[in-house]
């Protein structure tokens, strides 16, 4: 209870409000209002997500979680917490199910939630049906959560005598000289009850719409030698009409897979013998390369960029000197020694580029200084986080890494922005922020260079920069580089689903490290800034994302087979092979189906591989020397002549368009 003693909380709006000490988040709500406090599911104290009931003892900037944000956007906070009790929720049904049930731990994560159980019985999807319906019963019962603290040995105590070795454990690792536990009910040792940090919503009841979702094998803390448990996925919304938005969701997103249309538009593949997360880019992805670096290379040139190479190898002396060995040596291949001399394969440009920028003496006049390359690097990922083209172990990144003077800072920074905002344009993406990410003083000299002034002094710059170009940011603390800030470049797909693509980062540590240095205007040596750029990323990620943004319909220009041509019977072969010849010699990919099966099996053939043209030929078109057009989707374009459709097509190659110029 409140003992009378005034704590100061500050609202999202900046203003100042006074509260008796004691005072729980529900009646703070219920001061600004019945329809807030009616929506409460939660509050958070300086950034910490908390329980409506639990009792507020000091000052701090508060605001209260509901299902939307200002925005009228599903709360991402708001989401945590209804999954957080869903997970509790569909805890206590397993165990009501099978008695027998060891539970784990049951975190959130991004799509809903999971539970891991220690279980004989194998849960099969047959009887997702029969959690859901005991679930549904404990919504119904609208019991709350409610919040039970116990000093560490107290709380111990109690988890031993409980004899669960995995909450036991979960205790142990558990920070604080307080144990929570949570009791779906009133009446601990009596209602079903959890060892957990929280925090949850009020009542079981606001866990409005959920469903189970799958099951698989999972072994206690990763570890294949400890035991296998069952991890048990669910997913919970707000409401029924939002759950079966993310149920479409899914199934468009399980249509779009990238690893299944890369498979079946034959872009790309895998083979044992050459590796895990080692792609094999065949023809098709091929060509959709040679277009990414084409666009890649008409901005760079225009943006006043110089192309550079480097090999695929160095000493490790080199990763000594930058620093990357000591922050990254996990992520990198084990080195091969030559001649008592350690060698790494390459994991990133950067260090190449700054030797490229040390071989020759510098001038202020030669500044900014930008180096691009699209070079291949290649990075130990851990087997179990291999993911079709999301994660590899060998990629080609669209790298290059501007020196600049600090006064220049601000331009660069913005200019490669607007380059990031020209080529989402083009790929028609049309929802992105940029993710800036700060240190955190706790890491600074582990994981972070133990420069305390310039790292305030360089996220300054950025911030700045960022509010006066007016792009879209949203500020992560101890999550940048080990030399500098950065911005991750968060882009959604055409169905909502968010892929980090590209990387802006401010390095004003390593240049110092390689003695870099021009000469100012008064003649004396300064160490530049620099600025790691990637606007498209990876070819293997970008390719991926895309895939899934576009379906595999890709636009004329990306596709790799632009145009096919088709005849109706043998007697137009020989026509048709002159208008292949014709588009082969204007430049366009385009092959031929002169196949002596049916038009109407051609034209299946076509779609199935998402060819935006077919161009069929039948006696009428041979004779006139036209073409009868269709696009992608079945869609009949009419008769044209030859020329005038390479015409057309030439056209929406050129300026790169999303949507045909051929219209029916």
């Amino acid at each position: 209870m409140p003992d009378g003693k005034a704590i100061e909380l500050v609202f999202p709006d900046g203003s100042k409000h006074s509260f008796p000490e004691g005072t729980t988040g529900a009646a703070v709500a219920a001061s600004i209002g019945k329809r807030l406090a009616a929506d409460a599911l939660a509050v958070k104290l300086d950034g910490e997500i908390r329980d409506l009931n639990r009792p507020i003892t000091r000052s701090a900037a508060f605001q209260v979680v509901t299902p939307l944000n200002r925005k009228k956007e599903l709360d991402p906070d708001g989401l945590y917490c209804v999954r957080h009790s869903a997970a509790h929720v569909m805890a206590e049904a397993l165990c009501r199910l099978w008695p027998e049930t060891k539970l784990v731990y049951g975190p959130p994560v991004d799509d809903g939630f999971y539970y891991d159980i220690d279980l004989e019985h194998k849960i099969s999807t047959e009887e997702f049906a029969k959690i859901e319906a005991e679930m549904k019963k404990i919504v119904a019962e609208k019991r709350p959560f409610t919040r039970v603290e116990m000093p560490r040995a107290e709380g111990m105590k109690k988890v031993q005598a409980e004899g669960n070795v995995y909450k036991v454990d979960n205790a142990e690792r558990a920070e604080g000289d307080v144990l929570s536990f949570y009791v779906t009910g009133e009446k601990p040792g009596a209602d079903f009850e959890d060892l957990c940090r929280g925090p949850h919503v009020p009542d079981t009841g606001r866990i409005g719409a959920y469903k189970v979702m799958s099951v698989a094998g999972a072994y206690w803390h990763g570890d294949a030698s400890k035991q296998q448990l069952q991890r048990v996925y669910g997913t919970a919304f707000h409401t029924q009409e939002q759950l079966d938005k993310h149920l479409a969701l899914l199934d468009e997103a399980k249509k779009r897979d990238h690893r299944k249309i890369g498979r079946e538009l034959s872009i790309y593949a895998y083979d044992d013998e050459v590796g895990p997360g080692l792609p094999l880019w065949l023809p098709n992805g091929g060509a959709m390369i040679e277009e990414l670096e084409r666009l890649a290379k008409e901005a760079e040139f225009a943006g006043g960029y110089q192309r550079v190479k480097s090999p695929h190898i160095c000493k490790e002396q080199l990763y000594i000197k930058s620093g990357h060995l000591p922050y990254y040596a996990d992520s990198m291949f084990p080195p091969m020694e030559f001649e008592g001399v350690k060698y790494y394969i390459k994991p990133m440009n950067c260090p190449h580029h700054h030797k490229i920028f040390a071989a020759e003496p510098r001038s202020y006049r030669d500044l900014p200084l930008r180096l691009a390359e699209y070079g291949s690097c290649y990075r130990y990922e851990q087997s179990g986080e291999l993911f079709g083209l999301m994660r590899v172990r060998s990629m080609q990144m669209n790298d290059a890494h501007i020196y600049c003077t600090i006064e220049q800072f601000e331009q660069e920074f913005l200019d490669v922005c607007k380059m990031y905002l020209s080529h989402f344009k083009v790929f028609g993406i049309d929802k992105f922020v940029m993710r800036f990410s700060t240190h955190g003083k706790e890491g600074l000299g582990k994981k972070y260079v133990n420069e305390p002034e310039l790292w305030l002094k360089t996220e300054a710059m950025v911030r700045e920069t960022l509010r006066k170009g007016d792009i879209p940011t949203e500020e992560v603390a101890n999550e940048a580089a080990f030399y500098g800030p950065k911005i991750d470049v968060q882009v959604w797909s055409a169905i909502g689903r968010e892929f980090t693509l590209a990387t802006n980062q401010v390095d004003f540590a390593v240049p110092k490290r390689f003695n870099l240095a021009y000469k100012a205007a008064d003649n004396t040596d300064q160490t530049p800034l620099c600025i790691h750029r990637a606007p498209l990323g990876t070819h293997e990620r970008f390719i991926g994302f895309l895939i899934e943004h576009f379906a595999g319909n890709f636009p004329l220009w990306l596709a790799p087979q632009q145009v096919r041509v088709a005849n109706i019977t043998d007697k137009q072969e020989d026509f048709g092979k002159k208008v292949l010849k014709a588009l082969r010699d204007a430049g366009l990919r385009a092959d031929a189906d002169f196949g002596h099966g049916k038009i109407n099996a051609k034209v299946l053939e076509s779609e199935r591989l998402k060819i935006p043209y077919l161009l069929v030929i039948g006696e009428r078109e041979a004779a006139a020397g036209s073409v009868a057009v269709r696009g992608r989707g079945r869609r009949d374009l009419g008769v044209l002549s030859l020329e005038r459709f390479i015409e057309e097509a030439e056209k929406e190659v050129n300026t790169r368009a999303l949507d045909t110029s051929l219209k029916a």
